[in-house]
């Protein structure tokens, strides 16, 4: 069947539909009537000629046919999300806002160094904000965010049509206080009257650490775990310890001196991405952003 013409009204009623998954929720969440949701869909799939949900008691599925109009339609009115917001930004003016998000646990360091470039542009605003992972990707989603900095990948989402991109990456050492003039720092060896600070469980750059550790046989008898690498950076900075991080976290401190390197962890590294969605226009800032990886 030919279709000379579709009904964006019902089109972006079965998108609402099929990102909720029931029916009665998305009904509340609209603030329609059940029976009149129900109606737009079964309009759409008439107007399309098959059906776009497999209905099973109240529970929903989509067909085949229907994946592939959820694809279409994401695009589309995700399309229009960024219109809204290029359209309160002011598209044409002269004063640009670029929003980003960053990883709660990220080093503020590597985001300043980021940044910075934004900073000499006068009609360029910046946002940056700061939440999990998870919270950032909902917002880019909504193209509420431009861009995210992230210390894990994330699988390029077709249906959400994200891109992540690996932007640096950065050695990890042991950092802490000056040794003054002492023989050569060996690792694991000099680790044993070491009090260690090291990233959470969590981290990608423990998972490494430990691989490291078990490979040469050496477990850790003092140690700490923090989440927080500014948190890592104090505890180290204070002499607490001697924190496993990446050098950028703590690169003012071992340029003035208050903090030194130990040595170079092998075969730990921190990588850094930028998560993007596949902007149909993105902005010159946008790309200069990026093309410094």
């Amino acid at each position: 069947m030919k279709i000379n013409q579709l009904n964006y009204h019902h089109l972006y009623y079965f998108w609402q539909v099929a990102k909720t998954g029931h029916l009665t929720k998305c009904a509340e969440k609209l603030h329609i009537a059940q029976s009149a949701l129900s109606a737009q869909i079964k309009q759409l799939e008439e107007e399309i000629g098959q059906p776009l949900f497999l209905r099973n008691n109240r529970k929903l599925s989509l067909t085949d046919t229907g994946y592939q109009v959820l694809r279409y339609a994401e695009a589309i009115f995700n399309l229009g999300n960024q219109l809204l917001n290029d359209l309160n930004q002011g598209i044409g003016s002269g004063n640009k806002i670029i929003r980003i998000g960053a990883v709660a646990n990220l080093s503020r360091n590597f985001q300043e160094n980021f940044i910075r470039p934004i900073f000499k542009e006068s009609d360029i605003r910046l946002v940056l904000e700061s939440a999990s992972l998870n919270e950032l990707l909902e917002r880019l989603k909504l193209h509420h965010l431009d861009l995210i900095l992230s210390n894990k990948a994330v699988a390029t989402d077709h249906e959400d049509h994200w891109r992540c991109r690996l932007i640096a990456k950065q050695s990890v050492s042991l950092i802490g206080p000056p040794r003054g003039k002492r023989k050569p720092f060996n690792f694991p060896e000099d680790c044993q009257s070491l009090h260690l600070l090291l990233p959470g469980i969590s981290s990608d750059i423990r998972s490494q650490f430990d691989v490291l550790c078990e490979s040469l046989g050496f477990r850790p008898e003092r140690y700490s775990e923090v989440d927080d690498m500014a948190m890592l950076r104090l505890l180290a900075r204070d002499k607490v310890g001697v924190a496993v991080v990446p050098e950028v976290v703590v690169q003012d401190e071992l340029q003035q001196k208050t903090l030194e390197k130990y040595c170079t962890l092998p075969h730990v590294s921190e990588n850094f991405y930028a998560i993007s969605l596949n902007k149909a226009f993105p902005s010159d800032m946008f790309n200069r952003l990026l093309s410094t990886e």
